[in-house]
């Protein structure tokens, strides 16, 4: 083994955490969207919220998946740093989990439960997303400040929270440009107008408070040639910004043929701003505290946890992309009969 592939004790703990990342990164792109959709429901009547609930209907459990996988991840290949993040972010993660709860409760609630009743789901519904999508902003807020609380970390969270929340607005209008049509998708397109500054300035807050907080990120990013070569990461951000803002211009259009434009452009968003935070705070796991090395598992144990990724990745994967080549197309009416 060490022959093939070098000293287990770092390519293992790198596997991992790239994994780990990937997960993580395919969580907020697909389960961004339909919690965007749901930050969106106060602004759409009952018949556009049944749509806009189509659209997502089957996709969000297995959206849902990603973050399970990470957390596993994080919790057998990092076990002290599960334990120091989760410890430290114990509050913001229960009430995420109290929104996903809320919201797949709302869910089914919603259309199955008497008339009467579903304004109060669609309500919950809302509130379920806005908790989900408010805690994890809050969260990144208190990775990038290094997991401290103090009334500067937190007022910096507090920022980080709406951003994101106004991003997955973003990314939400932007699935319902591609899943609908007519006045919703026209609705959508106005949504996306307004959520693309919740990217811009959630972008721009982490990209000025990172090298503010860390003389170590602040060397990695300024000094030569380092910042010749990030230079690329801010230009592509520019560019996909400018292609979003001039789509959305020309949107809706007849033949529909740059519905997908906006998502696919704010998904680069997102992997761009991923991948900065990856250089930023590698090889950290836990900001300026704990390596990815000193918090991995033993390499025995790392070697039987990947034999059981290579088999389970995959078919989360594979189901993820059936589930969406299936219900590909325009979202129809809901219906459950």
């Amino acid at each position: 083994m060490m022959t093939l592939f070098g000293d287990p004790q770092v390519w293992l703990p790198f596997t991992f955490a790239t994994l780990m990342g990937i997960a993580i990164l395919v969580y907020v792109v697909l389960d961004g969207f339909d919690l965007g959709v749901g930050v969106l429901f106060p602004f759409a009547d009952d018949r556009e919220k049944d749509r806009m609930i189509a659209s997502i209907g089957p996709f969000w459990d297995a959206n849902e998946t990603w973050l399970v996988l990470a957390i596993g991840l994080l919790l057998v290949a990092f076990p002290a740093a599960h334990g120091t993040i989760l410890t430290a972010l114990y509050l913001p993660v229960a009430a995420m989990l109290i929104g996903l709860i809320l919201r797949g409760v709302a869910f089914e609630y919603r259309v199955k439960a008497p008339p009467k009743w579903k304004s109060t789901w669609n309500w919950i519904f809302w509130g379920g997303s806005m908790l989900a999508a408010l805690s994890q902003g809050f969260m990144l807020g208190m990775y990038i400040m290094g997991l401290e609380w103090t009334i500067w970390t937190v007022g910096f969270a507090l920022l980080t929270s709406v951003f994101l929340t106004v991003g997955y607005s973003f990314i939400g209008a932007a699935w319902l440009i591609i899943k609908t049509d007519g006045l919703l998708q026209e609705k959508a397109v106005s949504w996306a107008r307004g959520g693309i500054w919740g990217l811009v300035l959630g972008l721009g807050a982490i990209s000025l408070a990172s090298p503010l907080i860390s003389a170590r990120i602040f060397d990695k990013w300024f000094s030569m040639p380092q910042v010749l070569m990030l230079a690329p990461l801010p230009l592509l951000s520019l560019g996909l910004l400018a292609i979003i803002w001039v789509t959305l211009r020309r949107l809706p259009s007849a033949n529909d043929s740059r519905a997908w434009v906006p998502f696919a452009c704010g998904t680069g968003l997102f992997i761009l701003a991923f991948c900065g935070m990856a250089y930023s705070f590698y090889p950290y796991v836990v900001p300026e505290k704990l390596t990815l090395y000193e918090a991995a598992s033993a390499p025995e144990a790392l070697i039987i946890i990947l034999a059981g990724t290579v088999f389970v990745l995959p078919m989360i994967a594979l189901y993820t992309t059936l589930a969406y080549y299936i219900f590909r197309g325009k979202a129809t009416e809901l219906s459950y009969e």
